[in-house]
């Protein structure tokens, strides 16, 4: 039944990563159809971004109301319904309106998987988790591409995608069974253990601050990395435009395969050796793109970042319940994925603005910036064997 689940639990991670490239992938043909400024993705990313966060907060509350089960299976029922609605849209407001459902079903989703891996499974499924939302953020370009042929149908491609939506939704209520049995198990050890801290009694803890910041720098490491990568080797590098778009994709297939192979050595190493390791990867790649050398070397470093990237993410929340105690672990990963979020909107465009004052030739020392921070950050939290919240747990 565990085995069951565990495939249940992937197949959800492909599906939360369906929608997340979507729109980049239609937006060029909706923004022509819908006849508005191109800076209109913005905003939907950001009503999409704001759901995310408001959920990722409230997860917690909500996962010990109805259980994992019940709120991974009616979230992707919300994000089918919204990617429906964004097929049937025949205007930008009701692009918008759609967004609002879109966001708020992710991050239940996000967090509410996290945990569960973090809680239940080996640091090797985490990784491996993480790996197939990669997956499924490279199949949906795929399936758009394949509609937009087709007279520019980009509803069609967004329809398809609800679809498939829709039928992981019916396969996670058949699961509820399984789901129940696992919520049960948890419950009693969490009751066991200790009553979850309030929001703000946990951010007062030693190491939450910490912690909730490297969140906050990784993704505004990584996603400013995806978007402005392509545009620093043409016009910094001298790199050409298909080449410099070719190796911007390989920069996601290489956290994808890094997550993979993580999955294998994970175990081995723990969560802070495979952390240690991604920095140093990161650090190794940072270095090729600031120094002076030749384009290839700029290129191998974008894929060294990549890789670089695949173990942090997963190995930081796989870590929580150690570090910080089961019982305060679904509120916490909750308010690291909402951090994640608000690094994944805001920094990308902050450096657009810093490029058009200072030039593409500080986004190698933007990343290392993050890369400094989060590393100085992760190792106060990791480097300390007990924190507060554990403390407490412990003598409850």
């Amino acid at each position: 039944m565990t085995v069951l689940l565990l495939v249940v639990i992937y197949l959800s991670f492909i599906s939360l990563g369906l929608p997340d490239s979507l729109l980049g992938a239609a937006w060029p043909t909706m923004q022509q159809s819908l006849s508005v400024p191109i800076s209109r993705a913005g905003w939907l990313s950001m009503i999409i971004s704001a759901g995310t966060v408001i959920s990722s907060l409230f997860s917690a509350k909500l996962l010990r109301r109805f259980g994992t089960g019940p709120v991974v299976s009616c979230s992707v029922l919300l994000t089918a319904a919204a990617l429906f609605g964004f097929s049937v849209s025949s205007g930008f407001p009701m692009l918008c309106l759609a967004a609002v459902p879109y966001g708020l079903g992710a991050g239940a989703v996000d967090a509410a998987l996290n945990h569960h891996v973090a809680v239940h499974y080996a640091a090797r499924h985490m990784s491996w988790l993480h790996c197939f939302w990669g997956v499924g953020a490279a199949m949906s370009p795929y399936i758009m591409s394949f509609f937009l042929r087709q007279d520019g149908n980009w509803q069609g491609g967004y329809r398809a995608v609800s679809v498939i939506q829709i039928c992981l939704t019916l396969v996670l209520f058949a699961s509820l069974p399984l789901w129940k049995r696992s919520d049960g198990t948890e419950t009693q050890d969490t009751e066991q253990a200790a009553a979850p801290l309030p929001m703000c009694a946990l951010l007062r803890q030693r190491g939450v601050r910490q912690v909730l910041t490297a969140f906050f720098c990784y993704c505004a490491l990584e996603s400013t990395a995806g978007l402005w990568a392509s545009s620093f080797l043409v016009y910094e590098r001298g790199v050409g435009i298909q080449t410099a778009a070719r190796f911007a994709s390989l920069f996601y297939i290489g956290i994808t395969a890094g997550r993979f192979i993580c999955g294998f050595v994970s175990e081995r190493l723990g969560d802070r050796g495979m952390i240690r390791l991604g920095l140093l990867g990161i650090a190794a790649g940072v270095t090729l793109l600031l120094l002076p050398l030749p384009c290839g070397f700029a290129l191998a470093g974008l894929v060294t970042v990549g890789l670089g990237c695949a173990p942090i993410y997963p190995s930081q929340i796989h870590a929580t319940p150690a570090v910080f105690g089961r019982a305060h672990a679904q509120a916490l990963i909750g308010m690291q994925m909402a951090s994640a979020y608000i690094g994944t909107t805001l920094m990308p465009p902050l450096f657009g603005v810093i490029a058009d004052r200072a030039g593409l030739q500080m986004f190698p020392l933007f990343l290392m910036m993050f890369l400094v921070l989060m590393a100085m950050l992760t190792e106060q939290v990791h480097g300390k064997p007990q924190t507060d919240c554990k403390k407490t747990e412990a003598h409850t």
